[in-house]
């Protein structure tokens, strides 16, 4: 049995043509922009020993499954699991064509994602941060372009460019914080310092910006004194668990929740609300997933119990995008309903001023960032290897789809710790009638 006859077996109708190692080609009903070709006898065996979207995306990092075509059609058909198992006559057949080595294990690829110890441990946080974000400062500055901002951008309507939209970002942030020269900001998860660093040239804001990756924090550093501000911002490698010099004025969170994790959000909770004045903002602007479930209209007890099994089995779900990502972007990343944030925070003490959704603008943002590394392919792959480039490819055109689908969310969400009862919020802030 040649390969490609065989994969479609387990495929059913293909909706993308498939070319083999072996020279077959199965043709899908309908024409298709794009192509699966398996390269390799070791792409195959990565499929056969380690059944779906892990084998895959195994076989697809080391170049033994390819894409030749157009890579967002790909991600946006529904390709089934690939199952060798369910027809052993027919796996019988392709092994006595090709082989019976596709059926050994191989080695998983090096740049894979192992981590070790407790989950969300500082030790183990540390390590997954590093294994995404030490890659290469030169490599990051391809794909998110002069502003370095690694989070959703805030688009105008009509035409608008990338950095234009960063910057958009970071000042609506800084205008919904409330920033002045009176007052003092931790930016927690603070990358590059692009938040950092425009809260103080643009209002005058002392910045204490935490991360915990050493490249990160070093070239914040020369970006704030390239821009006239090293006075008054400092960056720390740093947990967020280990900042005691509070109390702040504002506190801002962007694209960092998705590292806590479930195990960890009541202890950052609880940080936070430490860690902010009376009468402070916090910003926390991350990317969620959808509701597990609709509104029950009419809650009845059965109804309630089977909704707390959903929630505890949504744990789970919780966790990690898919095995791909888990592995190969962020390993340890835990999505959270925007519901469940809101909630624990009020219960700590602070009170939702402000809530905005920004999930169609993340997928312009990513678009640019996939445009950016289409352009500068052959310098990314210099920096940082062809199996990582791969990965980029997949992880930033599936995160558009995701977004666009509404598969993902993002939103920002404004809380204030009251004093005395009072907000401090104008009655009508002008953030809050148009971006």
């Amino acid at each position: 049995m040649d390969v490609a006859t065989f994969v479609t077996r387990f495929l059913g109708p293909v909706p993308v043509r498939i070319r083999a190692f072996d020279g077959s080609v199965a043709e899908p009903a309908r024409p298709t922009p794009v192509s699966l070709v398996l390269r390799s006898r070791d792409g195959l065996a990565r499929i056969l020993t380690r059944p779906g979207e892990l084998g895959l995306a195994r076989a697809y990092v080391t170049g033994g499954l390819d894409v030749e075509g157009d890579l967002r059609a790909l991600v946006d058909l529904e390709i089934p699991r690939i199952d060798p198992w369910r027809h052993l006559g027919d796996l019988a057949a392709l092994v006595a064509s090709v082989g019976p080595d596709v059926l050994r294990p191989r080695t998983p690829p090096a740049i894979e994602a192992r981590p070790r110890g407790r989950r969300h441990a500082r030790g183990r946080d540390r390590a997954t941060v590093t294994h995404h974000y030490d890659v290469s400062n030169e490599f990051y500055a391809l794909v998110l372009g002069p502003s370095m901002a690694y989070s959703c951008a805030v688009f105008a309507e009509g035409d608008d460019d990338l950095t234009s939209a960063q910057t958009r970002k970071v000042d609506l942030v800084a205008r919904k914080l409330g920033l002045g020269p009176e007052h003092r900001l931790l930016d927690i998860g603070c990358g590059w310092g692009t938040m950092a660093i425009h809260a103080a040239r643009a209002y005058g804001t002392r910045v204490v910006g935490i991360t915990l990756s050493e490249p990160q924090a070093a070239l914040a550093r020369e970006r704030a004194a390239a821009a006239g501000v090293g006075d008054l911002t400092e960056f720390r490698v740093a947990d967020y668990r280990d900042v005691a010099d509070g109390p702040f004025d504002a506190i801002s969170s962007i694209g960092m929740v998705e590292h806590v994790g479930r195990r960890a959000l009541p202890e950052y909770v609880s940080r936070v609300v430490g860690l902010l004045a009376p009468g402070g903002r916090y910003l926390n602007h991350a990317i969620a997933r959808p509701s597990a479930r609709p509104l029950n209209p009419t809650p009845t007890r059965a109804s309630e119990v089977r909704d707390t099994l959903v929630d505890l089995l949504g744990r789970r779900a919780s966790r990690t995008h898919s095995p791909f990502i888990d592995r190969y972007v962020f390993p340890d990343g835990e999505l959270h309903e925007v519901g469940s944030i809101v909630t624990r925070f009020q219960r700590a003490g602070l009170e939702l001023a402000h809530l905005e959704s920004l999930r169609e603008h993340y997928a312009l943002t990513l678009d640019a960032w996939v445009a950016n590394l289409e352009a500068h392919a052959a310098e990314a792959e210099s920096l940082v290897g062809a199996e990582r480039l791969r990965v980029w490819r997949l992880y930033m055109t599936a995160s558009s789809a995701a977004f666009t689908r509404h598969h993902l969310e993002v939103h920002q969400a404004l809380f204030v710790k009251p004093d005395g009862g009072r907000s401090g919020l104008p009655r009508r802030p002008a953030w809050a009638l148009a971006t």
